[in-house]
This record gives C-alpha cells, sequence and structure tokens, in this order.
C-alpha cells in the first residue's frame, strides 16, 4: 500500500511590502498593479491567438509586450529583494485552455514512451448534491523534477538535477531529510496565483515507512521479505507546474525561481524567464501529441509466465482471518484491515489504465503518478491527512453498500447502512483513531469531529464518512501531520500501535 504525497513548500509567513497594491495569499505580500480587468489577472498575461489587422496594430502590440515584460521583471525583482526576503519566487503566464485538457498536456510533458520520467497529473470529481458529480475546480500537471529523494530502508538518495549531483547517505529517519532541506526556503506567495497545490514535493509513502516511526517495535530487520523492491519513500521536488482552473477555463503555467542558487536578482530572472518560455513552448507547441482513442473497457491481456492471482492462497487468508479474531476477542486489538496483493502481467499502457478509471470509478482523488521503479494510478474518495493555514483535516470512510438503482433505493441503502451495528461501530473506533492522530500534532483542546456519520454517494457506492479537525501546534509542521497519520487506520486497523508488532513481524 502505498500514500500518495502532494506538500507544497511555498508557506511562509505575511510580510508587509508599501505599494500602491499589493498580492496576497497565505505568504508574503508582493507589489503590483492591476493590468487587466476581470476576464484577466493582475500582473499576469493571459493570452489567445489574435491575428493583427495592420501595422499600426503590430507597434502597439510590440510596445504592449514590452511594457508587459518589464513589468513582469519588476514585479520579479520586487519579490525577491522586497521585505520578505523570498528566495523561491514564482514566474507564471495564464493561458485560454479552450484548446487543451490536464491529459493532453501531460501527454505534452511526458512522451508516451517515456514511463520512467517522474511525473504526475492530480484531477478531481467532487461530491454534488444527491449523489451528483461536479468537475473539480483544479488539476494538476507536474513534469522534471529538480531534485528527487529515494529511500529504501535507512539509505537515502539525494539526486540534485539542476546541479547534476547524486549523494547517498545512511540515516536513521529518511522522512526528516525533505523537511530538513527546506529549512533555509523562504517563498514568496501571490495571490493571483490559485489556491491549490502550485509546485513542490510529489510522491508517496509506502506502508513500510511506518516502521521509521515505530523503530523498537518495527525494525527493518524484521520486515516481511521484500518481492518488489521498490522505495519506501520516492518523492519529486516539482518546480515547473500547470494549473488547470476548470471553472474559469484557463491555465496557470508556473515556474519558481530559487533566487540563492543564482549569482544575482537579474541572473535568476533571465533564467527564471527562459525555463518559463520552454515550459510554455511545450504546450503551445504546434505538434502536439496524438493521444490514443482510449477505451472505457481496456483489454488487459496477459503475456509471459503467469503470476499467482494473488500473495496469499485461500486457505492462509482464512488462518489470518481467525488469527485476527482471537486478538480480537483477548482484547489485545480491536480491529484489522487484512490484506493481500493481485497481480497479472499486462501489456495495458499505465497511462491508458488512468484515463479508462477516471472514467469508469471517477473520484474526489484521481492521480496518475510515474515514479522511480513503478506508476502508480489511483482514483480514491478518501484523503489520508490535509493540512492548510494550519488546520488539519482527518476524513476517516468507513462503512460501505453498493448505490441503488434508483433514488428511492439509494435512500433505503442509506437507512440500513446507518442501520448496521457492525459497519456503524467499525466507524466510530476509525473515528477516534483519526481524533488520536490528529491530536498528536494539535494544540490542545482544538481537535473536533466537525461531521459525524454523513452519507456520501460515489459512483457505485456510498460510504458513511466524518470529519476531524484541528489546529497544528506553533512548533510542528505538515511533515508531522504526516508522520502521525501514517498508515491511515482504514488500510491498516485499530489500534495502530499493539496492531503492528502483530502482523507486521514476518507476515
Amino acid at each position: 500500500m502505498e500514500s500518495l504525497a502532494a506538500t507544497s513548500v511555498f508557506a511562509p509567513s505575511r510580510v508587509a511590502v508599501p505599494a500602491a497594491r499589493a498580492l496576497v495569499r497565505a505568504g508574503t505580500v508582493v507589489p503590483t498593479r492591476r493590468t487587466s480587468s476581470r476576464s484577466g489577472t493582475s500582473g499576469v498575461k493571459c493570452s489567445a491567438a489574435v491575428t493583427p489587422q495592420a501595422s499600426p496594430v503590430i507597434s502597439r502590440s510590440a510596445a504592449a509586450a514590452k511594457a508587459a515584460e518589464e513589468d513582469k521583471r519588476r514585479f520579479f525583482e520586487a519579490a525577491a529583494r522586497g521585505s520578505g526576503k523570498g528566495n523561491l519566487v514564482p514566474m507564471w503566464e495564464c493561458i485560454v485552455s479552450d484548446h487543451l485538457t490536464p491529459v493532453l498536456a501531460y501527454r505534452c510533458l511526458v512522451p508516451e514512451d517515456n514511463v520512467d520520467a517522474p511525473s504526475f497529473l492530480f484531477e478531481s470529481v467532487e461530491q454534488g448534491p444527491q449523489g451528483t458529480t461536479n468537475v473539480g475546480r483544479y488539476s494538476m500537471v507536474g513534469a522534471h523534477p529538480v531534485m528527487e529523494i529515494v529511500a529504501k530502508d535507512h539509505k537515502v538518495t539525494i539526486m540534485d538535477h539542476e546541479k547534476s549531483q547524486v549523494t547517498e547517505q545512511v540515516v536513521d529517519d529518511p522522512m526528516q531529510i525533505p523537511r530538513t532541506m527546506m529549512e533555509g526556503w523562504h517563498p514568496q506567495q501571490i495571490d493571483e496565483l490559485p489556491e491549490s497545490f502550485s509546485g513542490g514535493w510529489v510522491g508517496f509513502f509506502s506502508y513500510d515507512t511506518v516502521r521509521y516511526v515505530e523503530k523498537k517495535k518495527l525494525p527493518f530487520s524484521s520486515a516481511p521479505q521484500d518481492d518488489r523492491n521498490l522505495p519506501d519513500v520516492h518523492l519529486g521536488l516539482y518546480d515547473d507546474v500547470l494549473v488547470f482552473d476548470n471553472v474559469e477555463k484557463k491555465v496557470y503555467v508556473i515556474h519558481w525561481v530559487n533566487v540563492d542558487r543564482h549569482a544575482s536578482v537579474e541572473e535568476a530572472y533571465q533564467d527564471g524567464r527562459s525555463r518559463l518560455n520552454m515550459l510554455l513552448s511545450k504546450v503551445h507547441n504546434s505538434n502536439v501529441p496524438t493521444l490514443s482513442p482510449g477505451f472505457v473497457k481496456l483489454h488487459t491481456r496477459k503475456f509471459g509466465t503467469p503470476l499467482n492471482k494473488s500473495t496469499m492462497t485461500s486457505d492462509e487468508y482464512k488462518n489470518a482471518v481467525l488469527q485476527a479474531k482471537e486478538h480480537i476477542m483477548a482484547g489485545d486489538i480491536f480491529q484489522i484491515v487484512l490484506s493481500q496483493r493481485f497481480e497479472r502481467r499486462t501489456y495495458a499502457n499505465p497511462f491508458e489504465v488512468y484515463r479508462a478509471l477516471r472514467i469508469v470509478n471517477p473520484s474526489p482523488y484521481m492521480a496518475y503518478v510515474q515514479a522511480r521503479g513503478c506508476v502508480l494510478v489511483a482514483s480514491s474518495p478518501e484523503i489520508l491527512t490535509r493540512v492548510s493555514k494550519g488546520k488539519i483535516i482527518n476524513r476517516p470512510l468507513a462503512g460501505t453498500v453498493r448505490r441503488g438503482k434508483t433514488e428511492k433505493e439509494d435512500q433505503m441503502q442509506e437507512q440500513q447502512l446507518l442501520s448496521d451495528e457492525k459497519q456503524c461501530a467499525e466507524h466510530i473506533m476509525l473515528v477516534d483513531l483519526g481524533r488520536n492522530d490528529v491530536g498528536k500534532v494539535s494544540k490542545p483542546g482544538s481537535v473536533k469531529v466537525e461531521k459525524l456519520m454523513n452519507i456520501e454517494r460515489y459512483s457505485h457506492v456510498m460510504h458513511i464518512s466524518s470529519t476531524v479537525s484541528g489546529q497544528l501546534d506553533d512548533h510542528l509542521q505538515s511533515w508531522d501531520a504526516l508522520r502521525a497519520a501514517l498508515p491511515v487506520g482504514t488500510v491498516s486497523g485499530a489500534p495502530k500501535v499493539k496492531l503492528f508488532p502483530i502482523f507486521l513481524f514476518g507476515s
């Protein structure tokens, strides 16, 4: 089981800068001035192809373009030299997206035959009233991370692609590496950029990362045999990101500049402008790649040596269930989520699997992530944890039943689900576990259950859902909230501290 992570590294405190107008969004204030009406974006060029009709128009267009470029230079210098002392400064363009989709944009950045290139595509379908669905406002695309962190057991490999450097080290806790690297980063945020993920770390944390947290109880020396040799952690630092605003039909093409990596602000600006233009050219390329037609019913033909259908035989699984019941009866644990891995060999392209999955099972959290050694395809209604502006959110989903064929049947299914003693008991235990996970890293007295046992309808099933929140302790970071939540209770059990020594030692 892998947990996908998208962590923004751009979350500084507010700093005021004297100016006629300032751009602010949960970060440093950057002086600017409004250059367009509601249809455009302040300090941003929203562009579409326009054919000039006469030379005077061409001259004015050239002059306007030059003036806009000078404005952008001043904005950048003000951000880099402002009182916020930010060393991470965003450069961006806003373009109309009527010619582009997130799927096509991903293919513009990552060729079809390059399944090893670290990259990601995040999309969302949100729940509407009475089980209806709406396309989520934002979709995000990224490729070619400037840096990568790969951890296996206690060995960490750091790849700095800008400097063409690879370093290796053995550490006690690899999960501390990214937070240590971020200590010298001071981003400048601008309120004209969308309130979504717009750059930072993207990757996965495997189930076994719990061994970094519970070192004494779960040493790697007692781990089951690893037959896949996948990393425990893979993170890419993405400073180039496309953010689709699916409501306003535009794309923010964003590049983050680390000013400290350049000899001067001017050099940083020129390099950033070059990188941004290169990113723009990929999505504006006249030779746009052709997507295959795509099939909802995807034929995944087998090939090569047949594989066992599962990592456990039927008898092995039944014995594990009996063992779990004994521990529950003895009071050692309250519940456990037993799992097994199903696999098959296939000719199917992973990206085509994702394209089919997003149609068959549209969900709030859809992801396609290419990482070192694997490709992750996901469509999930549930988050592991979220930290935004100091607020921690944990949303356990447990208790499931199939959707009805009619609204009346849906209502009957809801009533039966909420009347099911076993399903409700399981959910309440996971709410308590969520309160415990959030409470580990929250300010005293801030943990609360905002919603309890609501029904959420999705394309094929409905779930019981609750929302637990808390205010992150002042001396902690989002990384601490992630450590406290791994692995999520809905794929492990409760209580986790007693559960893992019983079921993760050599099994």
